[in-house]
């Protein structure tokens, strides 16, 4: 049986990690002079090779299109020089005439620091770039905003079909979406309240591990089933069947996979397999510390900075990253009870602020979702403990309080630690702790995630240690506190993690298409899988940068 017609593309950042945003685009039935079963393609199939994939050259493997100067062997997308329908073309283009056409998109994210797609748009300019008339349905792997937040954009560019995700994620989705606008896009809250009520209309759950058809409308079935990523509550990686009368293929995107061992999470189970496999590769060229090692660490730094009566700063994400932190310094703090954290301070009255109401507000959903934490979890709330909610947290919820706080910070030196977005510190409430204290050597900043290239997080992991510089709210400040990173708290798997993945499927990938990821971590997991899957054809897509 061959394999339909299918064609992946990627309206994504060019490089780097943000802006998620994959298309995955089926042709109908050839209308026109094409032969029967063949594309109107200048460089059409050949015997037993995939319909829209240009025919292998001499010593090449047979799923590429051949290395064009400077390209890497295995490397397949097309570079500038390549006709726009070779190898996947990008956002914009028709695939070819071949009959009606109909797309899903995984993910419609929002961009960040420099990060840009192939079309143009950046954080600035925010508008779809892309055709969306043919665009069916629209699935959601998790709802981190660089995977969500153009949603409302799409919504405005014409999209009416269903938005398919988790039963946790239908819940967490419009408190996600209704923040961005609010602190992206416009005051106006009868604006925002319209874009909700038709977000909320759209919104179609999709229990785990379950099929649910999607209505293609040109004669190709196709059906989607979420597994569990591991990488935030409610996040899922997509399997995608598509089925034609002689023909049928198997896509999945892993969305973002989540690291062995993550808080509150079931870690993802790989699938059986597959054709073709989109692959993030954030950490692609990195192993994570092991879990015990990471908490020791974390109590370390907190340890350091309440010894030196300053506090702990730790940029993270209002979702995922922030109930991860409170779940394990519940556990440190639980473990140690009335022993001194600091002089004259127990480490049950050390104070752990979170200042972030939508940190809070996501915090509550968590308790409501308990069915979905792993038994680890699950076994301490028995136990009577609450690892999200416990005593010693604050929350800030006004404005006038948290600059209150800031200020008390400030002056005081009273050890504490915050936690607040955002988590590449490309804005809220985490600037303003930054401005107050970055300058004072008695304060610890602690990196959890992955910081994008371009924005002030990156800068002062970057340029911290060497006692540099990072501009704030247009101004420039110097970087006298201790910078630290934690990499085993990244919601991201690691090498490891994503090779077994992959490695784990019982049958091997046709094609995997290394995508989210700057160029090193996904050259090195190219690289990797190469070596240990040496009949599956391991490609980075190249989008042209406009």
């Amino acid at each position: 049986m061959t394999a339909p017609p299918v064609e992946i593309l990627h309206h994504g950042a060019v490089r780097g990690v943000t802006g998620s945003c994959h298309e995955l685009r089926l042709v109908g039935p050839t209308v026109g002079p094409a032969s029967a079963g063949q594309c109107p393609h200048e460089c059409g199939p050949t015997e037993g090779q995939h319909p829209h994939e240009c025919g292998p050259a001499g010593g090449q493997h047979p799923h590429e299109c051949g290395p064009t100067g400077g390209q890497r062997p295995h490397q397949g997308g097309h570079t500038a020089k390549q006709r726009p329908h070779e190898c996947g073309p990008t956002g914009g283009q028709r695939p070819h005439e071949c009959g009606p056409a109909a797309g899903i998109l995984i993910d419609c994210g929002l961009f960040q620091g420099a990060e840009t797609s192939g079309e143009g748009a950046d954080r600035d300019n925010l508008g779809i770039d892309f055709p969306v008339g043919h665009i069916r349905a629209l699935v959601v792997t998790h709802v981190h905003i660089d995977h969500v937040g153009r949603v409302p954009y799409l919504l405005a560019a014409g999209f009416e079909g269903p938005i398919y995700c988790s039963l946790p994620s239908a819940i967490l989705l419009p408190l996600v979406i209704e923040d961005a606008l609010a602190v992206g896009a416009t005051r106006d809250r009868k604006l925002i309240a319209r874009t909700l009520e038709r977000l909320k209309s759209q919104i179609r759950p999709l229990a785990y591990g379950k099929w649910a058809r999607v209505d293609t409308g040109i004669g190709t079935g196709l059906e989607i089933r979420l597994q569990r990523a591991g990488h935030i509550l409610g996040s899922a990686y997509v399997e995608c069947r598509i089925t034609t009368p002689n023909a049928r293929h198997r896509v999945i995107f892993s969305g973002d996979l989540g690291a062995a061992h993550t808080p509150l999470l079931p870690e993802p189970e790989a699938p059986l397999g597959c054709q073709t496999l989109v692959i993030e590769s954030t950490y692609g060229d990195r192993r994570h510390e092991g879990r015990a090692d990471r908490v020791r660490r974390l109590q370390r730094v907190i340890e350091r900075a309440l010894a030196n009566r300053g506090a702990v700063l730790i940029p993270a994400f209002s979702i995922g990253r922030t109930q991860e932190l409170l779940y394990e310094i519940e556990e440190i703090i639980h473990a140690r009870r009335d022993e001194p954290a600091a002089r004259a301070l127990p480490w049950n009255e050390l104070e752990v602020v979170v200042d972030s109401p939508l940190a809070a507000k996501f915090t509550r959903v968590y308790d409501r979702l308990k069915p979905f934490w792993d038994a680890e979890a699950l076994q301490r709330v028995r136990a009577g403990r609450d690892p999200l909610s416990f005593e010693q947290v604050r929350t800030v919820n006004s404005h006038s309080d948290h600059l209150r706080v800031v200020e008390h910070l400030r002056k005081t030196r009273y050890p504490a630690i915050v936690i607040a977005a955002s988590g590449m510190c490309a804005g809220g409430r985490i600037i303003n702790y930054l401005k107050a204290l970055i300058d004072d050597p008695v304060t610890d900043i602690l990196f959890v995630g992955y910081q994008a290239a371009g924005t002030p997080g990156r800068a002062i992991q970057q340029y911290g240690p060497e006692g540099g510089w990072v501009e704030l709210d247009g101004e420039r400040f110097d970087i006298r506190a201790a910078i630290h990173t934690i990499g085993g708290y990244s919601a991201h798997a690691d090498q490891a993690d994503l090779l077994r993945f992959v490695t784990e499927m019982k049958r091997a990938p046709d094609t995997v298409r290394i995508v989210h990821g700057e160029a090193e971590a996904k050259e090195t997991l190219q690289d990797e899988l190469v070596r240990r899957l040496p009949s599956t054809n391991v490609m980075v897509p190249v989008v042209p940068s406009s």
